[in-house]
């Protein structure tokens, strides 16, 4: 069968079970588009290429499925660098589609001719230019396969105007290609059993390796046989029930006292899907201790990168912690508890307590009021993003997604956006600052046009919060260029065709939060809060984990 190159990757796309693509059309893919146009698929327009490429990631963390985003050379395909590095750092499957200038003008400095794979070599899984209709099909193919299998990840096809345009045959799928996916060897799930059975202190670090793997079943019952405190990483929240007593929650520069206290003082830690980031480790030098540490990671190149363990587990964790349980003894830590409940204690909670607005107290309404509606939570990147993780109540994974890895400003209105394509029937809540929520909000736009009934909650401080906190911690309360002026979110809102209302109180936040519920349109409620209120605990950057920032600095 002879197809037009434009119509093949459509037809692919469906093979694949792509039904939603977000994009922004342009010179290079007119070809394109002008396939969507009888096709059965959905491209959702956004306001901006970045917006889109987030879109598609968002979509792909909430569902487990890959994300498309499709858009046209030159800076079309720059603007989605920055949502590339987010997917790639976070491992999420997305597939984006460039357009190219003609094979014939390559190397030409053609209008709008960007050599997007050199680009975007080192910020995803896998990347090609289409050079021929032949290789059209076999490139998205393998591009598809190479995102979603093994530790998933962003991968980009670029694919020239002329070669959309080109009659080719349709070839249906011969060969998968298949990822070689290793195995923990048997000798140490032994080994890592007998170290977990004979544990007085041991602690299990989930990250969000185990959200890819969909290993909460199996995660649960090693922590409840093995009598596990577990703590998670802002990338692995709700794979463990935030709500089941074992948990302790985010442990790392912003993790609760007691998370980083029995880390730093256990005498096993099994880490599951965790790459041992800065932000999670603190003084890595420092990180082990007296601990031994045993690291479970589907991706070989992670063991020993960034800390030495003990007993290495290569391997999918879901499979691996499943054949690692029949091994393990039923045990009770009573002592350990006890301690554990003693640093919890010491923890400062008056911004939870004080009768202000602030956002710990919001994060728990928000948890209280919303509950039963079992809401999928995206946050932006800033103070917003830590109080959200230190006081949301997260009880399932692919509830709460975010930037973890880059730390993109500007993720959490578009990925909001994506994760209500791919779960409609579910209430979606955005938490930005004011920061972030200005870089990408006219997403907000492409939110009413398309009737998602999106929560947004702006966490308003008038001022770029965790710039803030560092300068007044650190430098000298020097604010260069951190502090913001007014704006008006809700007359912002108004203007796109969504709802709005500002709060400056605990009642006024309730009431909107209400309004915000019953609302027929995306309502924004703008949050104004202290400009002095900092994210604690904290660590300092580069520190001991259990070595927090003095509290009382102003």
């Amino acid at each position: 069968m002879k197809l037009k190159g434009s119509q093949a990757i459509v037809k692919l796309l469906q093979e694949q079970g792509v039904d939603t693509i977000f994009g922004y059309p342009g010179g290079q893919v007119i070809p394109l588009y002008d396939a969507l146009y009888d096709s059965p698929l959905r491209n959702v327009l956004t306001a901006h290429e970045q917006g889109a490429v987030h879109a598609a990631d968002g979509y792909a963390r909430s569902s487990g499925k890959t994300g498309v985003v499709v858009v046209t050379s030159g800076p079309g395909a720059t603007n989605i660098v920055t949502g590339l590095a987010t997917a790639y750092l976070d491992s999420v499957p997305l597939v984006a589609l460039t357009g190219q200038v003609g094979v014939g003008m390559l190397g030409r400095d053609s209008f709008q001719e960007i050599d997007i794979v050199g680009v975007t070599l080192p910020v995803t899984k896998y990347n090609v230019m289409v050079r021929s209709g032949a290789g059209l099909l076999p490139s998205l193919r393998r591009a598809f396969a190479i995102a979603r299998q093994g530790r998933p990840g962003p991968v980009l096809v670029d694919i020239p105007s002329n070669i959309q345009n080109e009659e080719i045959e349709w070839t249906e799928p011969e060969v998968e290609y298949l990822a070689d996916i290793p195995k923990a060897l048997p000798e140490f799930i032994k080994e890592a059993a007998a170290t977990l059975n004979s544990a007085e202190r041991p602690v299990l670090l989930v990250g969000g390796g185990a959200v890819n793997s969909d290993a909460q079943a199996e995660l649960l019952e090693l922590a409840k046989r093995a009598d596990l405190a577990v703590v998670n990483s802002l990338m692995g929240m709700g794979v463990f029930p935030e709500s089941d007593p074992r948990c302790l929650g985010l442990t790392g520069m912003h993790g609760h006292i007691a998370s980083n206290l029995a880390v730093a003082n256990a005498d096993v830690l099994i880490v599951a899907g965790s790459r041992f980031s800065d932000r999670v480790t603190g003084d890595r030098n420092r990180y082990v201790g007296q601990k031994t540490i045993i690291q479970i990671d589907i991706d070989p190149t992670e063991i020993d990168k960034n800390v030495a363990v003990a007993v290495p587990l290569m391997g999918d964790i879901k499979e691996t912690v499943a054949a690692l349980l029949p091994l393990i003894e039923e045990k009770k830590h009573p002592a350990w508890w006890e301690q554990i409940k003693k640093w919890d204690a010491t923890e400062d909670r008056s911004l939870l307590a004080d009768g202000r607005l602030t956002a710990p107290w919001l994060m728990r309404e928000l948890t209280t009021t919303l509950a039963a509606e079992e809401p999928i939570y995206v946050t932006d990147v800033g103070q917003n993003q830590m109080w959200a993780a230190q006081h949301l109540v997260i009880d399932a994974p692919r509830h709460h997604l975010t930037s973890g890895g880059c730390g993109t400003m500007g993720f959490g209105l578009p990925g909001a956006l994506g994760a209500a394509f791919a779960r409609p029937e579910a209430r979606i809540v955005v938490i930005s600052g004011d920061g972030g929520f200005k870089m990408t909000g006219m997403e907000l736009y492409t939110a009413v046009r398309e009737k998602r009934k999106l929560i947004c909650v702006v966490v308003n401080n008038s001022c770029l919060g965790m710039v803030r906190q560092w300068q007044q911690l650190f430098y000298d309360a020097r604010y260069s260029n951190t502090l913001l002026t007014e704006f008006d979110f809700a007359a912002f809102a108004s203007s796109c065709g969504a709802a709005g209302k500002r709060v400056t109180d605990r009642a006024g936040f309730t009431a909107a939060l209400a309004e915000a519920r019953a609302s027929e349109v995306p309502f924004v409620i703008d949050a104004c809060i202290a400009q002095d209120d900092l994210v604690e605990p904290m660590v300092a950057p580069g520190a001991v984990l259990n070595d927090f920032v003095n509290k009382n600095i102003r």
